[in-house]
């Protein structure tokens, strides 16, 4: 019951991370100053790409935004795979390891690009997932009788 309630307070911290992000992230405000001034230029300069005209603005904003998608998803995969513990915590593990160690090059990649905020969710989020695949018990499900041929 540890690791399920592990990996539900992960899918919240990983949604919170997604509204937070969105809401200070991709429609946050520049301050005034250099900030403003580098969003303006940012916004100002268009170029052709692919056929398409873009800005520097317009791939901040969509990455921006394709963060938000992800962490969002994210949370919601979160949240149903913490229904498989008790029947398939084999298998769930290396899933639940692998988005852990995710979470960790995440934070680092916040600590040098960003700031201590993510860094301190994202760390938590594997926290998270590391304590409930340690607490994860073996499956109570039976194994699966294979079918043979009656001789």
């Amino acid at each position: 019951m540890k690791s399920v309630i592990f990996i539900r307070i992960a899918a919240v911290l990983t949604f919170i991370h997604a509204v937070l992000h969105t809401v200070g992230g991709v429609f946050g405000k520049a301050d005034p100053g250099p900030a403003a001034v580098a969003v303006a230029a940012m916004k100002a300069n268009q170029f052709l790409l692919m056929g398409n005209l873009r800005t520097y603005w317009d791939f901040y904003f969509g990455m921006g935004l394709g963060v938000t998608i992800s962490l969002t998803t994210e949370s919601i995969v979160l949240w149903f795979l913490a229904s498989l513990v008790h029947t398939h915590s084999e298998k769930l593990r290396p899933i639940l390891l692998t988005f852990a160690f995710g979470y960790l090059t995440f934070a680092v990649n916040s600590y040098f690009n960003f700031f201590l905020a993510p860094v301190i969710v994202e760390t938590l989020i594997a926290l998270c997932l590391i304590a409930a695949a340690v607490t994860m018990q073996k499956s109570t499900m039976a194994s699966p009788v294979p079918l043979t041929r009656a001789s």
